[in-house]
């Protein structure tokens, strides 16, 4: 015999609870920011992180690189930093960088 449909009540309460634990959890990193905007730890790492990804991505990127890659992978890392200094932009010099190891990619192969 099948279970019975919970009622209107059951339904009600079952979606207020969902509301305010969705609330709940889009208000909390809000609530902890404004305590922690004044942290030095907080701080530091606004400062540090950016080079840290840069880094990591920059190894991700070069882990694989073998004889046959090597020199589009240069040019599209010297081009990025070239670009990133020349115009202090993200984007731009990901934009830049990209379009340079594609080029060369594909006139090195």
């Amino acid at each position: 015999m099948p279970e019975p449909v919970p009622g209107a009540g059951y339904v009600l309460a079952a979606l207020i609870v969902m509301f305010l634990v969705t609330v709940g959890l889009r208000a909390a990193p809000f609530a902890a920011l404004a305590r922690l905007r004044e942290s030095d730890v907080v701080g530091y790492l606004g400062a540090a992180m950016p080079a840290g990804v840069m880094v990591i991505l920059v190894m991700y990127t070069l882990r694989d690189v073998g004889p046959a890659t090597w020199l589009p992978a240069v040019l599209g890392l010297a081009g990025t930093v070239a670009v990133h200094l020349w115009r202090r932009s993200a984007a731009l010099s990901t934009v830049a960088g990209t379009a340079i190891y594609v080029l060369a990619g594909a006139f090195w192969s």
